[in-house]
């Protein structure tokens, strides 16, 4: 049942010159509102973007933020249409992110147009590589599913072309570089969240990252259930054996010549999770399909740190289980012996995240990195607490505070929550040295207090919950697709960077 989920990733390059003299399908412009509607582009002329601002005022766009209209070409192009993207009012600065969206949401819109030039003004390289980024992202398509006739069907833009009318130096030949090795990431990771886990064992997943890691720097060892059971891990087994499909620990590992530095990355891979024995409800559970979304995580940041060569060295854990209520499916009230010989109290099966995280954690400290980040979709507390765009930050609040900043400068929404002592107890067990849940007040905090536990003393780290925004259940926004985001990656490698660079104080 095995499918394969490499990325198709559009092609993206600077072009000069004029874009609506372009061999493309669509010229992207923006447009900006401050009482009069102006097109917000470098490369165009002035008389040209006034003819098309008054085209676009006339269909009654309004320059708002994110508002996407496509008018047909006619004379104004050699293209099909234009496509005029809201930027917001003149007044205000328009940041990496806005671009990001603003890009992604005139691309997404394309799906079905081959060529595509982007005509939106980049002051300089890290505005173009916002631009590629957004694009690139809003460009992607899951049809590994679908029939031969429906795969054909409006499929991505394949090619984008940026206009700019700057001198194109090694600063904006990384910004491209940077946009390209994300979006193979950032697709990669959404494709294994789109796939139906009927195709997404836990061995798929394992076959998969080696797939996509091979002829990289990165080196990947995967631990089979054979392997785990001699190693002791019982919290990945113990989640495990309600499934036919046996567990697996992918541990990868990236070590550039002269690194002073290592971080440690470990990543939740549920490839579904009905919550075992203590099943989850009806409704929705077959959004399920997206826990493994940290595992996707951690695989394509430390394919992006090895294409962009960080000197930092990186070890990269994904623990990967299907959570099945089945006849060998452990109970409430098992005790498991995790790997490194605690034991946890199974008080709800349902938290099982967290079980299989406690084995990758002690293993990760192993390696003797200065500092652990783990990433999962672990709480529906997460949800309640920060909804669906915004993701949970805890842990040491030096890290905590270094992972906020990274994630601001990446572009990806994280807020940082707090670990009250009052909640540890919570966790006390009668019969082991910990139970896996405490009171549904402040789940998000506790479950952050559990993996504490599970952190080597003295270790920095923070535990970022990305439950919420790891998959969007309703309409497509900016770059983001509904289904699987690839969310949690531009952060971690931003992070790995400001380590590199000294930014992050670990």
């Amino acid at each position: 049942m095995a499918i394969t989920v490499t990325p198709t990733v559009p092609s993206l390059n600077y072009k000069t010159g004029d874009p609506l003299k372009a061999y493309v399908n669509a010229v992207v412009v923006g447009l900006s509102s401050d009482g009069q509607l102006t097109v917000v582009s470098d490369s165009i002329s002035k008389s040209s973007a006034t003819k098309i601002a008054a085209a676009f005022k006339e269909v009654g766009a309004t320059g708002a933020l994110d508002e996407v209209t496509r008018i047909p070409a006619g004379t104004l192009a050699d293209a099909e249409v234009l496509v005029g993207v809201g930027l917001g009012s003149s007044k205000n600065p328009v940041s990496h992110e806005r671009l990001r969206r603003a890009a992604g949401s005139a691309v997404r819109s394309l799906g079905g147009f081959k060529k595509v030039a982007i005509a939106i003004t980049a002051e300089g390289p890290l505005e173009a590589g916002a631009l590629l980024e957004g694009a690139a992202f809003g460009s992607y398509s899951f049809t590994e599913h679908r029939s031969a006739t429906l795969k054909k069907a409006k499929a991505p833009v394949a090619t984008i072309s940026l206009f700019t009318a700057k001198t194109r130096t090694s600063e904006y030949r990384d910004a491209l570089h940077r946009a390209q090795v994300f979006s193979e990431g950032i697709n990669f990771a959404r494709n294994l969240i789109n796939a139906s886990p009927l195709h997404l064992a836990p061995a798929d997943l394992a076959r998969e990252a080696k797939t996509f890691l091979t002829g990289t720097k990165v080196k990947v060892e995967i631990l089979d259930e054979k392997a785990l059971a001699a190693g002791g891990y019982g919290g990945i087994l113990g989640v495990g054996q309600g499934s036919t499909r046996p567990p697996r620990l992918i541990r990868m590992e990236y070590r550039p010549k002269g690194a002073t530095k290592h971080v440690a990355l470990v990543g939740k891979g549920i490839t579904f999770d009905t919550g075992g024995i203590s099943l989850k409800p009806p409704a929705n559970m077959h959004h399920m399909k997206d826990d493994m979304s940290g595992a996707a995580a951690v695989i394509s940041t430390i394919r992006a740190i090895a294409d962009l060569e960080l000197n930092v060295s990186v070890t990269a854990y994904a623990a990967c289980a299907e959570n099945m209520p089945g006849g060998g499916a452990q109970r409430p009230g098992d005790v498991i012996t995790t790997y490194g010989g605690r034991t946890i109290e199974v008080l709800n099966t349902d938290a099982e995240g967290r079980l299989v995280m406690s084995d990758a954690l002690v293993r990760a400290a192993e390696d003797n990195p200065d500092v652990v980040i783990d990433i999962a979709t672990l709480t529906g507390a997460e949800v309640v607490a920060l909804g669906h765009r915004t993701a949970g930050v805890m842990g040491d609040d030096h890290v905590r505070d270094a992972v906020k900043a990274s994630a601001d400068r990446a572009g990806e929404e994280f807020w940082p929550m707090p670990l009250p002592e009052e909640l540890r107890p919570e966790l006390d067990s009668l019969v082991a040295d910990i139970a896996n849940v405490g009171s549904r007040e402040g789940g998000m905090l506790s479950a952050g207090w559990f993996l504490k536990d599970f952190i080597a003393e003295g270790l920095p780290w923070a535990h970022l919950d990305i439950a919420g925004p790891a998959f969007n259940p309703g309409s497509p926004w900016g770059y983001t697709h509904k289904g699987g985001v690839g969310f949690g990656i531009r952060t971690m490698v931003a992070f790995v960077e400001d380590v590199m660079d000294g930014t992050a104080e670990i």
